[in-house]
């Protein structure tokens, strides 16, 4: 028996209430990634194809469909059980696919018939290993067409030392606390209440399986610069900030 509706919602929910901990700005942040894409698929004559990298549940998939109705959007996740959540909650949002990014096979797996318009992701590329995060900005590069964008919405290291860290964290602490985001559950309480729900015990299941760890790897850890020069050796012809609060960044890369 599939998934049902009611529990993908619960589940879903919860897991947005449970993000606001930790993604300073977040519904502003994909407000701005959709700004970026609408700019550029305006006056488009084709479907706009857009990508979305470590799509979890699908919460910004199911926001840029909302923007972008005329949009195909793809979105993968090596996540069994969050992919399972989206493809219940907002299925009609994108395709999903199975694939762990930067691995061997995962752009095959995605299935593209034409260019990427665009590719995008939130809180997803730091946590590649920066081979793998150099491995996959080439790829990107040569999936998207000609004035294509990455986006690329995620938590970036401050430059300068600790006295600079401090304060960037400060401003998002008081931030969340301003959103009272520190009422909600936090990431480790979310998946021990998802052991109890019968219904995701075989995905739980699953996901343990594939992912014998935490599933994350160790990340990158770069600083925007870090980022913008992997980018520009990747062939992306520029690349910079166009938001930005606290360590929580929009980059935006064009083709």
């Amino acid at each position: 028996m599939g998934l049902s509706m009611a529990t993908a919602e619960r589940w879903v929910e919860r897991w947005e209430r449970q993000q606001q901990r930790y993604a300073v700005g977040r519904e502003e942040r994909f407000t701005v990634i959709a700004d970026v894409v609408e700019h550029i698929t305006a006056g488009r004559t084709v479907t706009p194809l857009v990508l979305d990298l470590g799509c979890g549940p699908g919460s910004l998939a199911a926001r840029l469909a909302r923007r972008l109705p005329d949009a195909e959007i793809v979105a993968v996740d090596m996540d069994p059980l969050l992919l399972e959540l989206a493809r219940t909650h907002h299925g009609a949002a994108a395709r999903y696919v199975e694939a762990v990014v930067g691995e061997t096979g995962w752009v095959r797996a995605l299935g593209l018939d034409r260019p990427l318009d665009a590719a995008v992701s939130t809180t997803a590329l730091h946590y590649l290993a920066p081979p793998a995060l150099r491995r996959t900005y080439r790829q990107l590069a040569a999936l998207l067409r000609p004035g294509g964008v990455l986006v690329n919405g995620d938590h970036l290291p401050p430059e300068g030392g600790p006295e600079a860290a401090g304060i960037v964290a400060h401003v998002g602490r008081r931030r969340a606390e301003r959103q009272q985001a520190f009422a909600h559950e936090d990431w480790e309480s979310w998946w021990t209440a998802v052991a109890g729900e019968p219904e995701l015990a075989d995905l739980l299941a699953e996901r343990r399986h594939k992912q014998p760890g935490n599933g994350t790897g160790r990340g990158s850890g770069l600083p925007l610069s870090a980022h913008v020069r992997l980018l520009r050796q990747a062939g992306f012809t520029h690349a910079g900030p166009v938001w930005q609060y606290g360590n929580s960044y929009v980059v935006v890369a064009t083709r």
